[in-house]
């Protein structure tokens, strides 16, 4: 594969699973008081779980009690308002993509600004940081303990976000303490929130291939496990592709890759003292470092 500019990256669509889709695509409407967003009370941006553009940020939720994430402003220009047919509701959309996010009322007096943006939990993703108006890319990479990876992967230069947490298993909501026993399918990972104006997927994912050592099975460094695995977790096909060939070339090189890559499923933080382990306590990484492969 010939090296190309990292100065800007088009961004394909995130794939969907049946139950996103029914929502985001076919306008249906989650069952009230299930969605994780409804009572989260975190700082951060809510961004569209298709497209990934900015939609709402944090303070402009509020408690409704309708059983729906509730915001009584937008992002401008983020969402788009289209009466329904029947002249009943005002249904809201996602600029960008034309995602289905919900219904917006008027006229309830619930807040200052008598607005509210009724959304679906499902068709948003949450980031811990104020973003700008714009689209934003994800990747979810796992390789050994989550709070190396983070280290190395924070520091990237168009990297606006880093969480710490657990996917690919089968235990819905897993503690640490769970996922260390290995055996909850679920590998300790991170998930980055990136300006494609300022970087590429490539270009991460290559450094999280530099930073952990792709050729070892069932752990990296001292840490022994398959919740240790190294795995990429793609988003969409076009990531699929990237990831498939980037191994690939490592492989051309000599390396005997362990590395797997799997469709990305639900994404679970970890606890709130895992999410900048090394910024908060001075340290550096024990089994991550710099390698140049590519």
């Amino acid at each position: 594969m010939s090296e190309k500019s990292y100065s800007q990256e088009k961004l394909k669509f995130n794939d969907l699973t049946k139950a996103e889709s029914h929502v985001i695509n076919d306008k249906g409407t989650e069952t009230p008081f299930t969605g994780k967003y409804t009572n989260y009370k975190e700082k951060g941006t809510y961004v569209c779980k298709k497209c990934g553009a900015a939609l709402y940020y944090s303070s402009d939720k509020f408690e409704s009690d309708c059983g729906w994430p509730s915001f009584d402003n937008e992002i401008k220009g983020a969402v788009v308002r289209i009466p329904d047919p029947d002249g009943m509701r005002t249904e809201i959309e996602c600029a960008n993509c034309g995602a289905h996010l919900g219904h917006v009322f008027t006229g309830e007096h619930l807040t200052a600004k008598n607005v509210r943006n009724c959304v679906n939990s499902v068709s948003l993703e949450f980031v811990p940081a104020q973003l700008d108006a714009g689209r934003y890319g994800t990747a979810i990479f796992a390789g050994g303990c989550f709070w190396g990876v983070e280290y190395f992967l924070q520091k990237a230069p168009g990297v606006i976000s880093v969480t710490s947490g657990y996917t690919g298993g089968t235990v819905k909501n897993p503690t640490y303490q769970q996922v260390c026993t290995g055996n909850t399918g679920h590998a300790e990972s991170v998930k980055i929130v990136y300006d494609p104006q300022k970087t590429t997927y490539e270009k991460l994912l290559r450094l999280f291939l530099e930073i952990h050592d792709p050729t070892q099975a069932g752990g990296q460094g001292p840490d022994i496990g398959d919740q240790y695995r190294s795995e990429i977790f793609y988003l969409n096909d076009d990531q699929k592709t990237i990831a498939e060939n980037d191994l690939s070339i490592l492989r051309t090189k000599g390396f005997k890759i362990a590395t797997t890559v799997t469709k990305a499923s639900e994404f679970y933080p970890a606890e709130a003292y895992h999410q900048d382990y090394y910024f908060k306590n001075g340290k550096t990484p024990y089994c991550h470092a710099y390698t140049k492969r590519f």
